[in-house]
């Protein structure tokens, strides 16, 4: 079943030509960073654009249950009123988190360095998922945690009285991590380092630097190297957040399959560290085009069309990339199935350990739908038919994942029979317009 209640069964059935505006929601990532740094801050930090989806909605709750002022003004614009940098008050209840590994990731961290104890839960999805990866390095700042086996929500974690600040070199490439210790550092005196070896998405430190806190980036031998300075008295900000390239992916890709389809989807963050799908398609083909690229509060931005793209070809997306384009390897393999050539995706373990074990989610879905794939521990390889060619005619598992039920919905609209979604359910947790979104688009989509 859905995260918040009955499965929603949904057919996605073969449609003409996909054509207009895909003004899709603002970007999850980013949203989730505005309302805590918002609530560690000084004053009143206003947004715009917000994500309204279940997964920073229940963020929001919890900034609340922490003791910021958290107001919805309405069309995506919402106030924040700061506690100020260790300033968390104890929840009196336990922090749901509902589907976002993001969220209670970034909270854990938050919180991690304050002398209060929080129990966080989530939906069914996000309990079976590692939060070892996070209690590892807070450990080494004076907190304590006590979760079930394996290191599985429901967890509570006791803050730290005295923290100390750390070194820490990420384990495997994981924005949620580094943004976890970094946040865990802004009350820990003196300097917080935090290495990466590989580069992920960087929207945590452009937006503490954004906030006044004192933060460098260096590359050396090491990977990249981020200081940041602890304690320091964050200013509120006003932020306008960018549309979610990760949603954007859906129409994007799905015009790129449709025949005749030319959609253009406008606002689009294409911060370097989150647009590698958009290299990877282009340098499968894809007729992909970049418009009035501009500058919005600190991040890249522009306006991208896409068109049907028969002639499109199969790569080895290089593993290096993985970081950049992580959530967007499902709906790459449905790209993948309408290309000529095999698509090589190597270096995505990552991708067993989110909402869903998303290799195998998509690995199971597209073979029920008449693609052959190929899967390893790291490795998914997805042998294309070539446009026009994807048989379609099954039914796919979403596993409450979001970003599985929304590709194969794609699938269907390229396919030559409908495909199937067990439950669309989760699709509202980062793009609750999705449906009629696609709908006006073009997509012929029906809950079933």
């Amino acid at each position: 079943m859905s995260s918040h209640g009955t499965p929603i069964p949904m057919i996605s059935h073969p449609c003409g030509p996909l054509s207009g505006v895909a003004e899709v929601p603002g970007d999850k990532s980013i949203s989730h960073r505005s309302l805590i740094l918002g609530a560690l801050s000084v004053g009143e930090t206003r947004i715009s654009g917000l994500l309204e989806g279940e997964d920073v909605l229940d963020t929001a709750k919890a900034m609340r249950a922490f003791g910021a002022g958290v107001t919805d003004h309405g069309g995506g614009t919402w106030s924040v009123h700061g506690v100020g940098v260790g300033g968390f008050a104890e929840p009196d209840h336990v922090i749901d988190c509902g589907n976002s590994g993001t969220g209670v990731r970034l909270i854990m961290g938050a919180m991690a360095t304050s002398p209060i104890t929080v129990t966080f839960t989530g939906d069914a999805s996000l309990r079976g998922r590692p939060m070892g990866r996070i209690t590892d390095p807070i450990s080494e700042f004076g907190a304590a945690s006590y979760g079930r086996e394996g290191g599985r929500l429901p967890m509570t974690i006791v803050g730290a009285a005295e923290p100390v600040p750390v070194r820490y070199t990420v384990p495997m490439p994981s924005a949620q991590v580094k943004s976890a210790v970094l946040l865990a550092g802004l009350n820990a005196p003196g300097k917080t380092v935090v290495i990466e070896k590989e580069a992920t998405r960087d929207h945590t430190e452009r937006m503490l630097a954004g906030f006044g806190a004192e933060i460098t980036v260096e590359e050396t031998n090491e990977g990249r190297v981020i200081t940041l300075t602890g304690q320091p008295e964050l200013q509120a900000q006003t932020i306008v957040v960018p549309r979610d390239p990760s949603s954007a992916a859906f129409p994007v890709c799905a015009a790129l399959i449709t025949k005749g389809s030319d959609v253009l989807v406008p606002g689009i963050g294409l911060n370097p560290t989150r647009a590698g799908l958009y290299t990877t398609l282009r340098e499968m083909g894809a007729d992909l085009t970049y418009e009035n690229e501009r500058v919005e509060g600190g991040e890249p931005v522009a306006d991208l069309r896409a068109r049907y793209s028969p002639d499109m070809k199969g790569i080895a997306v290089p593993p290096e990339r993985a970081a950049s384009m992580i959530d967007e390897y499902p709906i790459l393999s449905v790209v993948a199935a309408f290309a000529t050539g095999d698509t090589v995706m190597d270096g995505v373990k990552e991708l067993r350990v989110k909402e869903s074990d998303r290799i195998d989610a998509m690995a199971v879905g597209l073979r029920a739908n008449g693609v052959t794939v190929d899967e390893t521990e790291d490795s998914m390889t997805v042998h294309g038919l070539g446009p026009e060619s994807v048989p379609g005619g099954g039914e796919a598992a979403s596993h409450l994942d979001h970003r599985i039920a929304m590709s194969f919905m794609c699938l269907g609209m390229g396919a030559q029979a409908p495909v199937r979604v067990d439950d669309g359910g989760p699709i509202a947790t980062s793009f609750p317009i999705f449906e009629p979104l696609m709908a006006a688009l073009g997509a012929k989509l029906e809950r079933a």
